[in-house]
């Protein structure tokens, strides 16, 4: 299975990103808004220039004095792994558990395309169980 139809599976194709220039305060409205965990830092809406989630605002609040007027830039992670559309699901599966990553931008031409979420593997993997279930349990029960 390859991730471009984990990415056609998904209720909405659209990728919400953030400027590095907009205040933390600015970030948590457009998670709360999207009803998301992290977002795609973009200067552009297609280079990634990093990524930052609801747990980089918690991790930084204690010990950050005025956090929320500060910008996304001084709190996001700029090395970020990435994927291509083309690869397949088992691949980027191993290299989020292995990186213990939970969000993984999707590139396509070096262009952002999409966001897989571990939500999103588990959610297609178990469709793929059920749907063998179903198939082994047919073969099993024909007459």
């Amino acid at each position: 299975m390859k991730i471009t139809e984990v990415l056609k599976a998904k209720p909405t194709g659209a990728v919400v990103t953030v400027s590095p220039d907009a205040t933390v305060k600015d970030l948590l409205g457009v998670l709360a808004s999207h009803n998301i965990g992290a977002v795609i830092v973009s200067s552009d809406g297609s280079a990634v220039d990093g990524i930052v989630s609801e747990r980089d605002v918690v991790r930084r609040l204690n010990d950050t004095e005025g956090l929320l007027e500060s910008p996304v830039a001084s709190i996001m992670t700029s090395t970020v792994h990435t994927c291509d559309h083309s690869e397949d699901l088992d691949t980027l599966m191993g290299m989020m558990t292995e990186r213990r990553i939970r969000h993984v931008p999707v590139l396509a031409d070096d262009a952002l395309v999409g966001v897989i979420s571990i939500g999103d593997v588990v959610k297609h993997k178990i469709g793929q169980l059920e749907f063998e279930r179903d198939q082994l349990d047919s073969y099993v029960h024909q007459t």
